[in-house]
């Protein structure tokens, strides 16, 4: 499965790189995905319509033409919309458009029709229950754009070696326990969002700090009736909490970018969640939040580090942020989005986010709401560091903290510095899988280990005036060796005898070439 999935990702990425030297990373991502994904739509179509027919003994493609097309087609839309959420007529599957612009081996002109198809996709769903799940996915895939050529015959000739390149490559959607298509679509964000510099944080949450955040929610859980993630880019943070449990009934999230938002429904539906199970919303979680009735289970974030946002004297009166008396302030909107997670999460929940560290010492309104989390809800079950420069787009460093309203060890606050391990690869910090499991282990045992973690009483939190700074709760001072000065003034006096020696030797050159010496 390793190699196979490896190939795939491999296939993938050249093929991404067949529209690299046209543009930019941010835009050949939205191209090279959008394919992917309609690729990805055609073959399920493809294989449930085929299953639907195979009583009949008709294959999908037959339907066109034949004598009953009408009501095969009826039946199967049908069937198609509650199934999958879209329908595809057989001739505007991939397969077909693919075949349609390498006809005989010679580029034919088919830009007209792959914009058809994609705005047909969308209209399937209008009046379905899944028409707000598909509505403009493909908005981003601009096929009018001249950075695919000068002249719509380039434009063509690009497109079609794309989709040639792609009908190829077998995505192996009838293995139904294999997600192997689902994990290269989540590598190929992720090479774009290490190539997309300060951007990539707006989509997506590095592997590695996802891995953590969902397992410190997934805790002691198999199963989770929901997961929600307000500021939830690519997706990324929820599909990994998956991984760690055996079901989650639902996926909630918000995202504020409409093309970071498409990409998120592409990659639900590309890691085969029904487009029943996740509800994506495209606006500002902070000033028009969409699930507000709604409590999770289990909630994940990487919310924009210090975000501006409006911080209007109106939110005193919402239920988010009346009770602490204070609102963020407007020029760092990391304790809104705390608030606002606190507000949504279950009584049995568990709640994981990565904000900058600036949030564990910094006073005014953020002190005030960092004591009242503290001392007056108890809601603070640990702070984790990571890690500098362990981002794409910021070198600054950042730490996790952990929420539950229903604590177990309500007499202390877990402290871990795990920003010592990591291992550097090129420019970007990483945390290895060791990493990893010492940061969950730790956690789980709520163990003190020298230099690593430390069990602080909440006293000693309220003695330190609730400031969460690491390096108070957990020493990492390291002495230094000590200096031995009779050793150091024995090699002072070896230097000294060296250089006059070679004083000497050049004083004596200097002589013999009848020249002054240059000291």
């Amino acid at each position: 499965m390793t190699e196979q999935k490896a190939k795939l990702e491999q296939q993938l990425w050249n093929i991404a790189n067949t529209l690299r030297g046209k543009m930019n990373a941010d835009e050949f991502r939205d191209y090279i995905l959008g394919f992917i994904f309609y690729k990805y739509l055609s073959t399920k179509m493809n294989l449930y319509a085929n299953k639907i027919l195979k009583p009949d003994g008709l294959t999908f493609q037959e339907i066109e033409g034949h004598p009953q097309e009408a009501e095969y087609m009826a039946a199967i839309k049908d069937a198609a919309l509650d199934r999958l959420g879209y329908f595809l007529r057989p001739s505007d599957l991939f397969s077909e458009l693919a075949k349609r612009g390498n006809g005989g081996g010679k580029h034919q002109f088919i830009l007209g029709d792959l914009a058809k198809v994609l705005t047909h996709i969308e209209q399937s769903t209008m009046g379905s229950e899944s028409e707000e799940d598909f509505g403009n996915l493909f908005e981003d895939l601009d096929l009018t754009s001249s950075k695919l050529g000068k002249s719509e015959n380039d434009k063509n000739e690009l497109i079609v070696k794309v989709l040639t390149h792609l009908d190829e490559v077998d995505f192996d959607l009838e293995n139904t326990e294999s997600d192997v298509l689902g994990d290269a679509y989540e590598y190929l964000i992720g090479q774009f969002a290490s190539g997309a510099g300060k951007k990539a944080g707006e989509f997506y949450t590095p592997q590695q700090v996802s891995n953590v955040l969902a397992q410190l929610v997934t805790v002691g859980k198999e199963q989770l009736r929901n997961v929600y993630d307000p500021t939830c880019g690519s997706g990324s943070l929820l599909l990994r909490v998956a991984k760690e449990v055996k079901s989650v009934g639902a996926y909630y999230g918000q995202e504020m970018n409409p093309t970071t938002y498409n990409l998120c429904r592409m990659n639900m539906i590309m890691h085969d969640v029904h487009y029943k199970r996740f509800d994506i919303k495209n606006e500002d979680t902070l000033e028009r939040p969409q699930h507000l009735d709604l409590r999770f289970e289990a909630i994940v974030a990487n919310p924009p580090f210090s975000a501006k946002w409006s911080a209007s004297p109106l939110f005193m009166s919402d239920d988010r942020f009346s009770a602490y008396g204070k609102l963020a302030p407007s020029s760092k909107a990391d304790f809104a989005f705390v608030q606002h997670m606190v507000h949504q999460l279950d009584d049995n929940g568990t709640m994981a986010v990565v904000l900058p560290h600036g949030v564990l010492f910094r006073g005014a309104a953020e002190g005030h709401i960092r004591k009242y989390l503290i001392k007056d809800r108890n809601y603070l079950d640990a702070v984790i560091g990571l890690p500098a420069n362990i981002f794409y787009g910021t070198s600054i460093p950042t730490c996790i903290l952990v929420l539950k309203k229903n604590r177990e060890h309500k007499e202390d606050v877990l402290f871990i510095d795990a920003s010592q391990h990591f291992e550097k690869v090129k420019t970007q910090n990483m945390l290895r899988e060791e990493d990893i499991n010492k940061i969950i282990d730790t956690y789980k045992a709520r163990t003190t280990e020298d230099k690593y973690s430390y069990v602080a009483s909440l006293h000693e939190i309220k003695e330190n005036d609730y400031n969460l700074n690491i390096p108070r709760y957990v020493d990492t001072f390291e002495e230094e060796e000590p200096v031995d000065l009779s050793a150091v003034s024995a090699q002072l006096k070896a230097l000294n005898k060296e250089i006059a020696d070679t004083d000497a030797t050049i004083a004596d050159f200097c002589k013999q070439l009848n020249i002054e010496t240059p000291f």
